[in-house]
């Protein structure tokens, strides 16, 4: 055998196979650090309530529970959207026909009430010494009626600043006029001179302080009546779109149950679809009964009532005119043209014009506004007994002109066998009275009908909007039950 030589070295081992190399692990990632810097984070209860709504939406009885809630929902809100809706216009409706109209026609009564005062002033004052009985009494009838209306204008006139203003300036105004025509009329007794300037000068107050803040307050209150017209006539589309909203969601659940399960019907939706619909049915044609009834009242009856009022006034005006033409007796002049006129006699010319103008006199528009044989007779009389008015006018400054003043004076203030003006007037008066007594019940009738149509409208929304709430969530409860 052989042996290795001496000093020799070994054979080399075999190589043992590398192992392979292993890449760097992470390390396992602990709790979330708390907020000081040990222990757990805690999740909020807003991320619990996402992540458990997120769970329950995952299975058919979740979401089930979700669809009646928001059916629900949908109900309820239209049922509060329409009670809020409807009780501000109903509220609207009701002071239209019990305040806002009513201070309107006070405020036309004040104006109408004071310029007859003035005229049955002068026509006392043309009388002489000896004033007719007769036309004191009508004097203190109006002035009694003016203060009447003032203190309910007051009263009513809420927080209106400019109506409040207007009454104050009145209330303080009537007393120094009535002053002035006691001094008048004193004055008048004793045969002075002196008595036509007061008597002017009072009627001067009337026409350019008293008349014009009674005007104030009549136009004050016929902007709070439209106001009122604005918000008790438009429609409620909020409701109404909240309304076709939560039918439009309870045919979509009726669809999807019937997509689940192939029932045709679910009791408690078709419940709460009916009572849905009946009232949206009911907030639709309700609402747009009232609107007509209110709009009957505005274009039948408001809008002849102030033509009527103002053709009241300026026959008031005018008879006032006519009467200070013979107390002042060429006193004050106008210039008109080149040509010196009596101013009271321009004023007369201007207000018979505004009354009786074929084109845009008061009395053709109230005809044309009349809707009815019954509105249309006064004023058709009113019209004839204007023209009769004016005929007489005309003798009546024919004499005055020519000298003949006492039998000019009887033409104005005479008897009646004399054809005076003032029989014509009365005529014209009582006429247009007759005429807006028609026109007030017209608006009574209307606005009541528009009133009424919104009753038990804001209650009725509301019950059926709850009862329309429980049975959809029945509905759904019935669904659920099949799953326990």
């Amino acid at each position: 055998m052989t042996h290795p030589p001496n000093g020799s070295t070994a054979p080399p081992a075999p190589a043992r196979p590398a192992m392979p190399t292993v890449p760097p692990q992470p390390t396992p990632a602990g709790p979330p650090a708390g907020p000081g810097g040990t222990g757990p984070q805690r999740r909020t209860a807003w991320s619990e309530g996402v992540e458990q709504l997120k769970a329950v939406a995952t299975t058919e009885p979740g979401r089930l529970r979700i669809v009646g809630a928001v059916l629900a929902l949908f109900v309820v809100v239209f049922g509060a959207a329409t009670a809020w809706e409807m009780s501000d216009r109903s509220a609207a409706a009701d002071d239209v026909l019990t305040r806002s109209q009513p201070l309107t026609s006070d405020a036309a009564e004040i104006y109408r009430s004071l310029a007859d005062a003035n005229t049955a002033a002068s026509s006392g004052f043309l009388a002489g010494g000896n004033e007719p009985a007769r036309v004191r009494e009508r004097y203190d009838r109006d002035i009694a009626r003016a203060s009447e209306k003032l203190a309910r204008a007051a009263a009513n006139s809420g927080t209106d600043s400019e109506s409040a203003e207007a009454i104050a300036d009145l209330n303080q105004l009537l007393p120094r006029y009535t002053g002035l025509i006691e001094r008048a009329r004193a004055n008048n007794r004793k045969g002075l001179p002196l008595g036509g300037a007061y008597l002017r000068y009072a009627n001067d107050r009337m026409q350019t302080e008293m008349l014009p803040a009674a005007e104030k307050l009549y136009k004050n209150e016929n902007e709070r009546l439209r106001g009122d017209y604005d918000r008790a006539t438009p429609y409620p589309w909020i409701a109404i779109g909240l309304g076709v909203a939560a039918l439009g969601a309870l045919a979509w659940a009726q669809h999807r149950n019937y997509r689940h399960t192939n029932r045709v019907f679910n009791h408690g939706l078709l419940a709460a679809t009916a009572t849905t619909t009946v009232a949206l049915l009911w907030l639709v044609v309700g609402h747009s009964v009232a609107r007509s009834g209110l709009d009957d009242s505005h274009d039948g009856a408001v809008r002849s009532l102030k033509v009527l009022n103002d053709a009241r006034i300026a026959a008031l005006k005018a008879r006032g005119n006519e009467n200070l033409t013979l107390v002042s007796r060429g006193a004050e002049t106008v210039t008109v043209g080149k040509e010196s006129k009596d101013k009271f006699d321009v004023d007369y010319q201007g207000q018979i014009k505004r009354l009786g103008d074929k084109d845009s006199g008061l009395l053709g528009e109230a005809g044309r506004l009349a809707d009815d044989g019954s509105g249309r007779e006064p004023v058709a009389r009113a019209v004839s007994s204007l023209g009769e008015w004016t005929s007489r006018h005309t003798a009546a400054r024919a004499l005055d002109d020519s000298g003949e003043y006492e039998k000019a004076l009887d033409k104005v203030i005479g008897p009646q066998d004399k054809d005076p003006t003032g029989e014509s007037f009365d005529q014209v008066d009582k006429a247009l009275g007759e005429a807006v007594d028609h026109e007030q019940e017209q608006f009574t009738d209307a606005a009541e009908d528009g009133r009424d149509a919104m009753g038990g409208l804001v209650v009725g929304a509301v019950a059926l909007a709850v009862l329309g709430a429980a049975a959809a969530l029945l509905g759904i409860g019935r669904r659920l039950s099949e799953y326990r």
